[in-house]
């Protein structure tokens, strides 16, 4: 295998993970905004 090849499969499995990594934290950033917009409800329920 050469070493071009071995780099090409490295980059590979990084991007990857970095793909994962991402799509996770775009899950917890989107859930961390429900729960806010939910409180502003509630506040805004209570005036």
């Amino acid at each position: 295998m050469s070493s071009t090849t071995k780099f090409l499969a490295l980059f590979g499995l990084l991007a990857l993970a970095a793909c994962e990594t991402v799509g996770g934290a775009g899950q917890d950033i989107q859930s961390a905004g429900r729960a806010v917009q939910g409180t502003a409800q509630d506040v805004q329920n209570d005036l």
